[in-house]
């Protein structure tokens, strides 16, 4: 558990705000694998449940940005105020706001990780079709 929280502070992980989740990954995943230890192989236990805590980090932070990046593709298809608000053929536009709009940082931001998002899964994929 002291592994899995010092690991967390490191400055690549610091700013994530499911930290606690990541945490709770990599404690589980150690408990999953201990039996894996062989220390005849190695004599440094700390290296090895290092390591399975910061794939256990990379795991989740990728899982992370599948759901935000499902969330921002949802919200760019649907009109959310128009599926849940109570406007009537009557009501003027006014009244009703029937897109959903953003300032111009966040669609920026939301359409730059949409980007890169699907060219890095693109990328994988290209790799995993090569072996």
């Amino acid at each position: 558990m002291k592994i899995a929280t010092r690991l967390s502070h490191k400055p690549n992980f610091i700013n994530y705000s499911f930290r606690d989740e990541m945490i709770c990954d990599g404690i589980e995943n150690c408990m999953q694998y201990i039996d894996n230890f062989n220390p005849e192989k190695s004599t440094n236990p700390f290296a090895y449940f290092t390591q399975i805590i910061y794939f256990a980090f990379l795991r989740r932070i990728d899982k992370e940005k599948k759901q935000l990046y499902i969330k921002f593709k949802m919200s760019e298809r649907l009109n959310i105020d128009e599926a849940t608000s109570d406007r009537q053929d009557h009501d003027s536009d006014r009244d009703f706001n029937d897109t959903i709009k953003n300032d111009a940082d966040s669609q920026d931001y939301i359409d730059n990780f949409i980007k890169s998002f699907e060219e890095s899964r693109k990328s994988k994929n290209k790799k995993a079709k090569a072996q």
